[in-house]
């Protein structure tokens, strides 16, 4: 156990160092003094014990990854470059501090792979763990913004869907066996933010907005759209991963359906005319077309609405 707060900062700082170029004044202030571009991006998240991730099944590891991760991919959504974070920690009495070291090596690491600097944050005792991030990074010159879309545009994905919430109905219901979907269960621990496919899109001038994926693209598509519009799925064109595809047979859903209501996937889906998408092709080979965007609201398959929707921490 923690013998003091001062211990439990002791800790933070083992992992995290407190110079860095992009820090005039790190941890240990009233506040930090950053130095940053003109202008930046900024995002905060949090990521809430028994809501965000169980213990059960979540490793400490997974938990400082995933908490930095799902920051980092908000800024890959607006082809920012991660400059920095701050963390809030609520932390229950009843973990140990092997627990703590565990967690903050799975968020250091990552931190590493984008030489991240912690500038400081808070630190309470509580009954859950809890972690709330903001984290800043360097604003493209082009600006990706949601609602950017006409008709007849095409939204494009960069990544997987369907693959998160498969592993997390494995995680859950414990069954199929989790050994025979690593990928899916991976990918619900352990997401990977696409910074680098976000920074790339960011330097297309043919991209006409960008938006991340946490919520499933049933509910994430009509916020990037905006109102008065809709989108027509290209089902033929839809890159489903062998294990959604896998899951669903042995569960006896459509691949199509579950995949679109699945959150925390973190792929990116933007935007362009459709005589510009062998532009982004060229530079992200992996980048696939969802659909057509059309002038009623909605998501239609074959021309039918179809009337499902993603994750809403407020609907039951």
């Amino acid at each position: 156990m923690f013998k003091s707060e001062d211990d439990f900062l002791a800790l933070i700082d083992t992992y995290f160092p407190q110079e860095h170029p992009h820090l005039l004044l790190g941890r240990g202030h009233d506040c930090a003094v950053l130095n940053t571009p003109a202008r930046i991006s900024i995002s905060t998240d949090l990521f809430v014990q028994d809501i965000h991730f169980r213990t059960e099944y979540f490793r400490p590891e997974h938990i400082g990854h995933k908490g930095l991760a799902v920051n980092l991919s908000d800024l890959a959504a607006m082809g920012a470059k991660p400059l920095g974070f701050e963390l809030g920690l609520t932390w229950p009495g009843n973990l140990d501090k092997n627990f703590a070291h565990r967690l903050f090596k799975g968020m250091s690491n990552l931190a590493k792979q984008f030489d991240l600097a912690l500038a400081g944050g808070d630190l309470s005792l509580g009954e859950r763990l809890s972690l709330c991030i903001t984290i800043w990074g360097e604003c493209p010159e082009k600006i990706l913004c949601r609602q950017n879309v006409s008709p007849d545009d095409l939204v494009f994905v960069v990544g997987h869907v369907g693959l998160a919430r498969a592993g997390l109905h494995i995680l859950e219901q414990k069954t199929p066996p989790q050994e025979d979907f690593p990928i899916s269960i991976s990918r619900h621990l352990s997401p990977e933010p696409l910074v680098r496919e976000g920074m790339l899109l960011a330097k297309i001038d043919c991209v006409k907005g960008l938006m991340d994926v946490s919520d499933g693209l049933a509910q994430d598509i009509p916020r990037f759209l905006g109102p008065g519009l809709g989108l027509e799925i290209d089902e033929q064109n839809f890159a489903l991963h062998q294990e959604v595809l896998t899951y669903c047979r042995l569960t006896d859903q459509d691949p199509l359906m579950f995949s679109l209501q699945g959150g925390e996937d973190y792929a990116l889906i933007g935007a362009t005319s459709p005589k510009s998408f062998s532009k982004i092709e060229k530079i992200i080979p992996h980048a696939w077309i969802l659909g057509k965007v059309v002038p009623n609201p909605g998501l239609f398959v074959r021309g039918a609405r179809i009337g499902i929707k993603g994750f809403d921490h407020f609907v039951g």
